[in-house]
C-alpha cells in the first residue's frame, strides 16, 4: 500500500498523539512503525563544539507544519551524501526534530463504485500509518556547519535543492561564528 500524499497531513491542526500503553491491552496502537531516521547528526560534531566550522547555516520552518520521518530520512541522506563526497568529512550536519507524532489512517476503498461498496464508521480511530515531528513555526529542521564560503555556498546549493521534498515553507539563517567571536 502506497503513502498518502503529505498534504493530507502536514498542514492539518492536530493534537500530538504518542500514547503507547505500559499494557499491551491497554494501549490503543499496539505497533509503533519503527524511526525512518537512521542518525542524528553526521560529520565532526567535536570540530563544531571547537569552534573550527564557523559557518553555521540552520534551516528553520516558517510555519506550523507536521514533518513525515520518511521525509526528514531522505533530505538527510541526500544532503549528507552530497557533503560526505565534496567535503570529505569536514562538516557537521544535524536534524533536529524527532518524530513522536503517531499518524494514523482510516483507509477508504477508492474508484469507481466505491461509494456504493463503503461501510464503516465515519471519524474512526484508524491504523497507524507512520511517524511525524510536529514543528511550529521557527523551529529548526536541520542545521548545518562548514569550514568556509565555498562550502556555505555548496551548503545552500544542497537546501534549495531540498526544498521541494519539505512540506510548508523554510528559511535558511546563517550565522559566521568568527565574526561574533572577535
Amino acid at each position: 500500500m502506497a503513502l498518502r500524499k503529505a498534504n493530507s497531513y502536514s498542514k492539518k491542526r492536530t493534537v500530538p498523539y504518542t500514547r503507547i500503553g505500559k499494557r499491551k491491552g491497554k494501549s490503543y496502537i499496539k505497533t509503533v512503525p519503527s524511526q525512518k531516521i537512521v542518525k542524528f547528526t553526521m560529520g565532526k560534531e567535536r570540530a563544531y563544539e571547537k569552534g573550527k566550522l564557523p559557518y553555521v547555516l540552520t534551516v528553520r520552518s516558517t510555519e506550523k507544519v507536521q514533518i513525515r520521518h520518511n521525509s526528514l530520512e531522505s533530505c538527510r541522506q541526500y544532503i549528507n551524501r552530497k557533503l560526505e563526497k565534496q567535503l570529505s568529512g569536514n562538516y557537521m550536519f544535524k536534524v533536529v526534530p524527532y518524530p513522536h507524532h503517531v499518524q494514523r489512517e482510516n483507509k477508504m476503498l477508492t474508484g469507481a463504485g466505491a461509494d456504493r461498496m463503503q461501510t464503516g464508521m465515519q471519524l474512526a480511530f484508524g491504523k497507524v500509518a507512520g511517524k511525524s515531528a510536529l514543528l511550529k513555526s521557527g523551529s529548526e529542521i536541520f542545521v548545518i556547519a562548514v569550514a568556509n564560503p565555498t562550502a556555505e555556498t555548496l551548503a545552500r546549493k544542497l537546501i534549495k535543492q531540498i526544498r521541494p521534498k519539505m512540506p510548508g515553507k523554510i528559511r535558511v539563517d546563517f550565522k559566521n561564528l568568527n565574526k561574533e567571536n572577535k
